[in-house]
């Protein structure tokens, strides 16, 4: 009898276990000629695979839970399975098309100016696929054609500069992975809307491996005048001309790319197919999608996206204007609002954490509305400006209680309470709400949305 080790288990290899005299016994017959050896291999492969399917089969009589479903096989383990290549890109499962973006009535008078959230409830890991990206558009998408499309770089540089597309996928490109979220996102609960699951509340938020080129090789191509320049804008080429100011100190450290790629392939036409501005940490509308042209001034534009909308209406009625940073913030996603846990016992809390100052440093988690924090796991990797994973045991006693994540960056940052934000920022505003989200879990195992004051 041969012994495997594996998984840390010791394993009895099946009786029909080819040993080393069977193995020479098989090349040996390669003497033979080249047919009666794959003839013979071929045999003894099928007459093993017969054997172990027999002591497969031979195993199953008796489970151990007493399901008696496990004894028969289903029709995929009996017949010809669907062939390798279909359409050419890859689906999900049928039994998974519940999980996609999804529109909020109401939320705008047109389609094409409208957001997708993305179904964080239902995602694992940090990476959003890209079917899945939440969208936020001004004026609907489009497929660009990439032969087509050019990039100028102009105003305080040494000569105005038109790249194509394929000019600058031939420059050194980078990979990172970074979130973005609308400044918008969990807008509505500053009004105590309360709407009813994680998706509504915070799925204006995303993340993905992007692709492209710093942004400042192509205005050191272009000869900017990084001295005056102190700021660029950034154009998009869809109807809305969305324009947005970016510093340039963001620009300097080589964080701001043009992007081409996301997720290992190129952008998708809502995602700002074929190049978009990618900004870490800063709110998604200055990740200009269409990117068509990017001019450096010596001051801040204040155009229309930066002056009537994207600004914070404060208290005493001012507004405050180019507040781009998402501050620290994070979520449980599980349980969460819409989801029912089925029994009490033991659950496994888990959620996101994401910093636009940098990296995050701890989560902590309450399972009694903030009365007794514990400290959550980060699962890594757990990088700069990127959503963070976090998880947490937990055993439910089957009493209502209220889930809640608090996280801390780098900077030593901490997340806010909902009563600390509104204490400064009041509830009349949209943007940059980051307050503590609560779930409660009733008795039932119904999972609501509830604030928490």
């Amino acid at each position: 009898m041969t012994e495997n080790r594996t998984s840390g288990r010791l394993l009895k290899a099946p009786e029909n276990f080819i040993t080393g005299d069977g193995v020479r016994q098989v090349f040996a017959q390669a003497k033979e000629g080249r047919r009666d050896f794959l003839r013979s291999a071929f045999t003894a492969a099928a007459a093993g695979a017969a054997l172990a399917g027999a002591s497969a089969a031979r195993a199953v009589t008796a489970p151990a839970d007493g399901d008696p479903a496990i004894l028969e096989l289903p029709e995929h383990s009996r017949g010809l399975g669907q062939p390798v290549v279909t359409d050419g890109y890859g689906k999900p499962s049928k039994h998974e098309r519940n999980v996609q973006r999804r529109q909020s009535p109401g939320l705008t008078q047109t389609a094409q100016a409208s957001v997708s959230f993305a179904p964080l409830q239902s995602l694992f890991g940090i990476v959003t696929p890209s079917g899945l990206h939440f969208e936020r558009h001004h004026q609907g998408w489009w497929d660009v054609d990439p032969s087509k499309h050019r990039l100028m770089v102009n105003g305080l540089v040494k000569a105005a500069k038109v790249f194509t597309v394929d000019e600058i996928m031939r420059l050194p490109s980078v990979s990172r992975f970074h979130f973005i979220e609308c400044g918008a996102n969990t807008g509505m609960e500053w009004g105590n809307v309360a709407v009813p699951t994680v998706q509504y509340t915070h799925g204006m938020l995303s993340c993905s491996e992007f692709t492209g080129v710093p942004l400042v090789t192509l205005l050191q191509m272009a000869g900017a005048d990084l001295k005056k320049g102190r700021f660029a804008l950034a154009e998009g080429a869809d109807g809305s001309s969305m324009t947005r100011t970016i510093p340039m100190s963001l620009i300097e450290s080589g964080e701001v790319l043009v992007a081409y790629g996301q997720n290992g392939e190129m952008l998708r036409p809502e995602n700002g197919y074929p190049l978009r501005l990618v900004v870490p940490g800063v709110q998604g509308v200055s990740w200009v999608k269409y990117l068509r042209r990017i001019e450096v001034g010596d001051q801040p534009w204040n155009t229309k996206d930066e002056t009537v909308h994207y600004v914070d209406l404060m208290p005493d009625g001012q507004h405050r204007q180019y507040t781009s940073l998402q501050e620290c913030k994070s979520v449980v996603t599980t349980p969460s609002g819409g989801q029912v846990l089925l029994d009490k016992g033991f659950y496994n809390i888990s959620g996101l954490a994401w910093s636009g100052r940098g990296k995050i440093k701890r989560v902590d988690v309450s399972v009694d509305g903030g009365r007794n924090w514990r400290t959550a796991r980060l699962e890594s990797p757990v990088l700069s400006k990127c959503l963070t994973r976090f998880n947490i045991d937990w055993a439910w006693d089957g009493k209502p209680t209220i889930v809640q994540s608090r996280a801390m960056d780098e900077t030593g940052y901490v997340q806010p309470a909902s009563r600390q934000l509104r204490g400064v920022r009041g509830t009349r505003s949209i943007y940059h709400n980051n307050a503590i989200q609560s779930w409660l879990v009733q008795e039932s195992g119904e999972v609501k949305n509830v604030q928490v004051s």
